[in-house]
Parts: C-alpha cells; structure tokens; sequence
C-alpha cells in the first residue's frame, strides 16, 4: 500500500452542502456534479475555468451522459426525468419508490451497454435497511435488482469489461460484488469485495480505472482508496477536508481524479478548520488512466 505524498488540490470552493455524482464528458470536455441538498446541478469547462449551475425542482442525487449531448438522465429524489440543457426542460420519466415516502433515489451509474443502475437511501431517523438497487432499461421500463436491501446505497460501478458489478451499503462499511451478464443483466455470485469496517470513513461513491481498480471516496475519513481487483488497499491518496463523497476521471487523457466533498453534518469547529469543505478538488494521477463514461442508451 502506499500513500499519495500530495493532497488533492481544491479546484472549485462551491462550499456545498452535498456536493455529489461527479462525471466528465468527453465529448464537451467537462465535468458535470450535483449539490444534492442545493437542488442544483453543477458544470465546470476547465478549459476556461467557467462554472455554470441549473436549479432543480428536487434534489438531484446522480445523473447519466446520454447518446444526446443536450440531454442528461437525472435521477431526482423522487423520480428519473430527462433534463434538456438548451431550454432547461425536465421531462418525467418514472417515479421511484412512491410508496416508501422517506426513501429517496442516491448512488447511479450506467453499465457498460448503456442501462442505469441506480439505488435508494433510507433518509428515516432509524436508517433501516429498506432502500434498493434498480435499473432503467433503455426501453424506459424499472426493474429492481435481485440484491440486498441497504440502508444508503453507493459505490454503485462496473469492471471494464462490464461483468462485475460494484455496490455497497456505505453503513455496513463493505464493498459487495457480483457477477453481471452483460446481455440480460443478470445478476449473480454475490458476494464480497472489500471489507472496510476497520478503516476510517464509510465508503461512498466509486471509479473504475482502465487497470480494472476500484477508487473510492471515504465519507469521514478524509481520503479516497485505490482497491486491488482483490480487494486490497493499494493506495490511499489524502484529502483535506473530512467528507469526500464521490470521485471520477477526467481531462483531457483521463488522467485528472475529481472529487467532490459536502459540509452537511459538520460542526462549526469542523467548518473553521476545513474551510473548503463542500468544495471541489482534483489530483493529477501520473500512473493510470481512467475510462470513458458510460452513457445512456434510452431516449
């Protein structure tokens, strides 16, 4: 294991409460994310340095590239909408877990052959675990994935190849995976990927290299892990703030690691010695690439 002898470096000081779902596209070269708790859906063309954000109705929790560049798939606390930049139109698509009014739609991404797999978080006082893993397929149709219920979906990513399937409950503080065939996508051998209960911090949202590593960004423990295909912790890389919540690769050669970070929950002590919690930051990762966005294939 080694430990990354720089921190990241803050990029945007957007101070957000839950900064979240961070994504490049390479085709516009930029990098989209969420404030969750702000309803606002983020956008920085680090070629200008120029930010942009667009309210939502809700909180916006993940979102998916689509095949339409003006398009994005938004996966509001609610329900899944298209949302249209260049009128900034939100069209329905479906209403997610109506029936349980204290869950909400967290952690998404889409696999490899362009279907969104998302889950839900209990946000109840007693965090029971009743919230689950679905996926939307491109013909539109929900379907919810035969795996455990979880309290807070996350860590939700694909192998390269699109047979194995990363998720976690972030308070179990395990990273599970299973099998995922690509043509159905079917799930199957469940099982355990990398046990993280003794480490600092609960695991939230992922990345997959192009080597096949899984990076993640641990919530309260201020650093984000590189993990082995077997599990192991092959790099710890040091974030200054304590609530790292979600990583992706970007730029231009994908060599750029994003990490967006929140400020909810912290103490106002906490807040004065980590000033640029909620922010947004970036480290250069000089050894390994990172992947081309998987992207929506539904319209």
């Amino acid at each position: 294991m080694t430990t990354a002898a720089a921190t990241a470096s803050l990029v945007f000081d957007g101070k957000h409460q839950l900064g979240e779902g961070v994504l490049w596209c390479r085709r516009t070269q930029r990098l989209l994310w969420t404030d969750i708790l702000g309803a606002a859906l983020w956008c920085l063309t680090p070629a200008t340095g120029v930010t942009q954000s667009w309210p939502m109705p809700e909180r916006l929790a993940t979102f998916a590239l689509s095949e339409d560049d003006d398009r994005l798939l938004l996966g509001l606390a609610s329900q899944l909408a298209w949302f249209r930049f260049s009128d900034r139109q939100i069209m329905p698509i479906c209403a997610v877990e109506a029936e349980l009014p204290h869950t909400r739609v967290n952690d998404g991404r889409c696999d490899r052959f362009g279907r969104f797999v998302f889950g839900t978080k209990n946000d109840a006082a007693d965090m029971a675990a009743c919230a689950s893993f679905y996926r939307l397929n491109a013909d539109l149709t929900l379907e919810r994935l035969a795996l455990p219920p979880v309290a807070i979906s996350n860590s939700i990513c694909f192998s390269p190849d699109g047979h194995t399937m990363y998720y976690c409950d972030s308070l179990a503080r395990k990273i599970h995976c299973c099998d995922y065939d690509t043509a159905a996508g079917a799930i199957s051998n469940q099982r355990l990927f990398a046990d993280l209960s003794g480490q600092p911090g609960e695991p939230d949202g992922s990345a997959i290299d192009s080597q096949g590593y899984l990076w993640n960004a641990q919530w309260g423990g201020h650093r984000v892990l590189r993990l082995a295909p077997d599990g192991s912790i092959e790099r710890v890389l040091k974030v200054p703030v304590a609530q790292p919540s979600c990583v992706a690769f970007g730029g231009a050669e994908l060599d750029d690691l994003y990490i967006t970070s929140a400020r909810e929950s912290l103490s106002p002590a906490a807040l004065l010695a980590e000033p640029a919690a909620g922010g947004l930051f970036r480290h250069h990762v000089a050894d390994v690439r990172g992947l081309p966005e998987a992207r929506f294939g539904g319209t």
